[in-house]
């Protein structure tokens, strides 16, 4: 070659038969593809974006040498090729891309229109209705199909520059529609508010791939936003202003002068809000929220204060009730005799219209909840039963014997995440129970405090002790801080039946500091290995054979690991893949579903990991668990039952919202309980080991707590307290105001 001479790149035309891997973050793919010329497929590698089995491609790229995998071509850049053939149109047809179409209607179509079938689609799709067995419902499926697939490709190749994954490049589309293009080009950031998946980094990405200037201000801005946005994943409410500057200027690599200034735009247009707040110690601090968390905050205390201070009282039959003879009464129902704190809480929740009771397991609060309910119901109180999960709601519904709903159930979230039930149009109760109140955050707590009606009575249930709330806050925390109005009972007198169980009996010496009792237990086990890599396996045995050989649990349905983190050998991520090939491997001939690197069968346990108000009855929400039920490549949908026993589809495009769930992290389980708990516990999650964390962890279980690691990662969480709190103002603006009231 001449130098100088530009590098050609060489083309490569085939039909893609399978891709064998893909990362939907970074859009890399490994794939075969048969060229026509006979012989062996040819591997090609790159960011084939989009590309679907079936589809004939003409590729860019250079041919390399792999030491392990042998020749290969690396794909620089791509485009789709209709094919010309009978047998490539069926192919394609049938292939699964276009949705409503699958191999056997793929043939109808071809044997009927032959050659020209794809220019029948494209140009006059309403002669689809010659094919037999072929009605306006199926063709309309197919045009719409169509049609979507063409634009998303379009969209997809002006995002390939920037390795947009495929799911994301749906959602884009789906979004904004044939403004798609337009939204990208000139308000890149925007996607990072409005787009499901897409970040301040994947959306500056793009904003620099179309031109938008390092120190542009509507990049700082939007990296402000993003600052506190991903606070708000740590459970930070607001951030000090100085802690958020300091983070802006890490994430933006620009020179903080120049954030100043932005974030004094942002205060002056409210995209943030700046207030002075007292930080731990006392100090005065400047914290900046991001408007939505300011606003419930505000609004929490706000009701909370006109709920307790309400003039009417819903329950008022026991303000002047004889307590003796109440409890009596109650005595003779239940057959048992309350402790005195519990007593306390009966009458606690009964005459003060809120109140929180707390407290770790064995100490009663299932039977004190139950009590309380008992004892409205008996003077003809409308009692409403609540829980953050599905799990806990049926739990509370078995344990009352009264019908329990999910929080979000309850309030009848709509599309866009306004609940139906609010201060304009409030429950009609008298008290509301709302179990595990731990995972409350702030906004689904403002939500349902503005449902509760004027005089009624709101109790709140749970442990203060377990990890706090996924999203932002830890409202449960700061109505129990010291000078809130809110009137308490803490539960602390472990029953002598539950102080039997070793899963009690180690719950409470790991929230006391205390070591594990280990010897004599038949319901709490440790097998210690101190390998992060030997322990997943081992973990994996445990689960899949050793439990079901000695107690006779169901693998899939009764036993939940429960791990620190998501990375690393003994984390979720990789639990979650060792634990379906041991219980739902794959089977030929069934229905399977690839995204990116993970893959959907049958069966499988499964998680969703965003709240999505569009879905279902009432909305799908982050920690909903269910079982796949059905996958259908010609629909290209996959049908999910969650433990609410509602069925649930699922578009393909979709599929990022859900992640397996034969390993969940602790944070994820919370709210939930499972007759066994398996917990790997080794020295690569050192980070994550802390008391709260295993304490949780312990306490998700009814029967069985398996431990499998570490004795060192072990003792480490038993020692080590939760790292510091959060910044929340929630017990502040409750705790001046009931200086105030009290002044």
């Amino acid at each position: 070659m001449a130098s100088g001479e530009p590098f050609r790149l060489s083309v490569l035309e085939g039909v893609l038969e399978r891709v064998t891997y893909a990362n939907e973050e970074t859009g890399y793919t490994v794939a075969r593809v048969d060229t026509g010329r006979g012989g062996d497929l040819v591997t090609v590698v790159g960011a084939l974006l989009g590309a679907h089995p079936g589809e004939s491609l003409r590729m860019e790229g250079r041919w390399t040498s792999h030491p392990q995998y042998g020749r290969q071509f690396q794909v620089e850049n791509y485009t789709t090729v209709l094919p010309a053939t009978v047998q490539g149109i069926r192919r394609y047809l049938g292939s699964g891309l276009v949705k409503g179409v699958g191999p056997r209607l793929a043939e109808h179509i071809v044997n009927h229109f032959g050659a020209e079938a794809l220019d029948i689609i494209e140009h006059t799709p309403e002669r689809l209705m010659e094919v037999p067995k072929l009605g306006p419902k199926r063709t309309k499926i197919i045009t719409e199909a169509w049609e979507e697939q063409k634009a998303i490709k379009e969209v997809m190749v002006f995002l390939q520059t920037v390795r947009v994954s495929t799911s994301l490049a749906v959602r884009i589309y789906k979004k904004y529609g044939d403004d798609a293009i337009r939204v990208v080009r000139e308000e890149p950031y925007s996607l990072a508010a409005d787009v499901w998946g897409i970040g301040f980094k994947t959306a500056d990405a793009i904003a620099q791939a179309v031109g938008i200037p390092h120190d542009s201000p509507q990049r700082v801005k939007a990296g402000i936003q993003f600052t506190l946005s991903e606070s708000t994943g740590d459970g930070h409410c607001y951030l000090p202003e100085e802690t958020l500057i300091s983070e802006a200027v890490k994430i933006l690599q620009v020179d903080s002068a120049l954030v100043i200034d932005c974030l004094a735009e942002l205060v002056a247009e409210e995209g943030v809000v700046r207030e002075k707040l007292p930080d731990r110690d006392g100090e005065t601090v400047t914290g900046i929220y991001l408007l939505p968390f300011h606003r419930a905050e505000t609004a929490l205390a706000n009701q909370l204060r006109a709920l307790l201070n309400a003039d009417q009282d819903r329950l008022g039959a026991f303000a002047d009730v004889d307590w003796d003879r109440a409890l009596s009464w109650l005595r003779s129902r239940t057959g048992a005799e309350l402790a005195p704190e519990q007593e306390k809480a009966v009458k606690l929740a009964l005459t003060s219209k809120v109140a929180v009771l707390t407290g770790g397991p064995g100490c009663g609060k299932s039977f004190t909840v139950s009590s309380i309910i008992t004892l409205a119901a008996a003077k003809r109180a409308k009692i409403v039963l609540a829980a953050p999960t599905g799990r806990a709601a049926k739990r509370l519904t078995e344990l009352t014997g009264h019908e329990a709903s999910t929080v979000h159930r309850l309030l009848e979230l709509k599309p866009g995440g306004d609940a139906s039930y609010d201060r304009d149009n409030p429950l009609d109760c008298d008290l509301l129970v709302v179990d595990e109140a731990s995972m409350l955050d702030l906004l689904l707590a403002n939500k349902l405090a503005k449902a509760v009606p004027p005089g009624a009575h709101l109790l709140l249930v749970g442990d203060v002790d377990q990890l706090p709330s996924v999203g932002a806050g830890q409202v449960l925390r700061d109505l129990l801080a010291e000078g809130s109005p809110v009137p308490s009972v803490r539960l602390t007198q472990v029953f002598r039946q539950a102080a039997k169980s070793g899963v009690v009996t180690n719950a409470h010496r790991v929230n006391t500091g205390r070591p594990l009792l280990l010897e004599g237990m038949s319901d709490f086990f440790l097998f210690p290995c101190e390998d992060a890599e030997a322990a997943a396996e081992l973990t994996v045995d445990v689960v899949a054979r050793r439990i079901p050989r000695r107690f006779g649990l169901d693998p899939r349905r009764d036993v939940q690991v429960l791990t620190p983190m998501h990375r690393g050998p003994a984390g979720a991520g990789n639990l979650n893949a060792l634990l379906q090939e041991a219980l739902t491997p794959a089977r030929p001939g069934a229905p399977e579903r690839r995204v990116g690197g993970r893959v959907f069968r049958v069966g499988d346990k499964v998680v969703q990991i965003r709240n999505n108000y569009d879905k279902g009855a009432n909305g799908v929400f982050n920690g909903t668990l269910g079982t796949v039920t059905a996958i259908d490549p010609v629909e290209q949908e996959l049908t999910v039952l969650t433990d609410e026993n509602e069925e649930v589809g699922y578009d393909f495009a979709e599929l990022d919202e859900l992640t397996h769930a034969y390993a969940l992290t602790v944070h994820r389980s919370q709210g939930s309980e499972y007759p066994c708990v398996v917990v790997p516990m080794t020295t690569s999650a050192w980070m994550m080991l802390q008391r709260n964390l295993l304490y949780t962890a312990i306490t998700r279980a009814k029967k069985l707590v398996v431990l499998v690691g570490s004795r060192r990662a072990i003792a480490q969480a038993v020692r080590s307290t939760a790292a510091g709190r959060r910044h929340t103002a929630l017990d502040h603006r409750l705790g001046r105001w009931s200086q105030s009231a009290s002044a």
